[in-house]
């Protein structure tokens, strides 16, 4: 019978890759040539998104921890549940805060916004989804556990991979431009080299 072991894994590989997700907002190489308009749009989103990375990179090392060793699966039950609330909050919080920030100023930067809060939104419901599934799972039965858990680590590789097409679009030339000089923005790419599985 196997544990839940390897699956943690599966699980924990998974969601590093969806903090890659998250770390799109992060801005690339700089120039100064941005209106003050951008660049104060780029810090209102860099600012509101900081925390909700550190949130997620949090959520993503407990789901990891859990998995070191062979955890009773109400204990990776519990962990997981906690861990898709505060990503799905996280997300939410994104989403929120690219839509106060405006449109940017750039050519299609309303359009550009709108895409970027939606499909924030959609991976706030996913998550949320994630939760409520790692949730119904039978802690008593630790092959049906295993089995619903490979269940959930399956769709969370799905969503790392859908990509972000809708935020990289909106970082897309000065957007990202403006964002890399942001300090915010910067730190919040730290984590992206800790995506160990």
């Amino acid at each position: 019978m196997e544990g839940t072991n390897p699956v943690n894994k599966k699980l924990a590989a998974a969601l590093s890759g969806g903090a890659v997700l998250v770390l799109a907002l992060s801005g690339c190489s700089s120039s100064d040539d941005n209106s003050e308009k951008l660049n104060s749009w780029a810090k209102q989103v860099c600012d509101a998104v900081q925390p909700q990375t550190k949130k997620i990179t949090a959520a993503n090392t407990a789901i990891q921890k859990q998995t070191a060793d062979d955890s009773a699966p109400e204990d990776v039950q519990k962990v997981d549940s906690q861990a898709f609330q505060d990503i799905s909050d996280a997300y939410k919080a994104m989403a929120t805060a690219v839509r106060k920030a405006g449109a940017p100023d750039v050519e299609n930067g309303k359009k550009k916004q709108q895409d970027a809060v939606q499909e924030l939104n959609d991976l706030s419901t996913a998550y949320a989804g994630l939760k409520k599934k790692s949730d119904d799972l039978d802690t008593k039965d630790q092959a049906k556990f295993a089995d619903g858990l490979k269940g959930v680590a399956t769709e969370l590789e799905k969503l790392s991979k859908s990509g972000s097409d809708a935020l990289a679009k909106l970082e897309e030339g000065e957007v990202g431009q403006a964002m890399a000089k942001q300090r915010s923005c910067k730190s919040a790419s730290a984590p992206a080299s800790a995506g160990k599985s």
